[in-house]
C-alpha cells in the first residue's frame, strides 16, 4: 500500500505561483510513477504531469508545459508540482497518484490516490 497526502493548495491571483507537495509513505517508490491530475467542477479528471521516480524523467500535458514543473525529493519521499504563471483555468482540485508501472498519462493506470488539494486562481 502507498499512502499519498497532498498539500500546498490555496487561493492565488492570476500570474502567481504555488507549489504543491505530495508526501508518500508505505513503501519505496523506486519503480513507481507519480502523477498529478486535476479536476474542476463538472469536468473529468485530467492529466497534468508525471515523474518516473527512479530516473526523474517527466512528462506534462500541453496545457501546462513550460509553466509547471515536477520534481522529487528522495530523502523526503515527496514529489512537488511547481506551478507558475497560473491562470483561472488552472483552478481545480489537484490530486497526486502512484502507478506501480511507472510514468503514465492515463488516469486508469494509477493504483493509489491522495485526497487532493484545492487550487483557486482569481482573475
Amino acid at each position: 500500500q502507498v499512502q499519498l497526502v497532498e498539500s500546498g493548495g490555496g487561493l492565488v491571483q492570476a500570474g502567481g505561483s504555488l507549489r504543491l507537495s505530495c508526501a508518500a509513505s508505505g513503501r519505496t517508490l523506486s519503480n513507481y510513477g507519480i502523477g498529478w491530475f486535476r479536476q474542476a467542477p463538472g469536468k473529468e479528471r485530467e492529466f497534468v504531469g508525471a515523474i518516473r521516480w527512479s530516473v526523474g524523467s517527466t512528462a506534462y500535458a500541453d496545457s501546462v508545459k513550460g509553466r509547471f514543473t515536477i520534481s522529487r525529493d528522495n530523502a523526503k519521499n515527496t514529489v512537488y508540482l511547481q506551478m507558475n504563471s497560473l491562470k483561472p483555468e488552472d483552478s481545480a482540485r489537484y490530486y497526486c497518484a502512484a502507478n506501480r508501472g511507472g510514468l503514465s498519462y492515463y488516469r486508469t493506470s494509477y493504483d493509489y490516490w491522495g485526497q487532493g488539494t484545492q487550487v483557486t486562481v482569481a482573475s
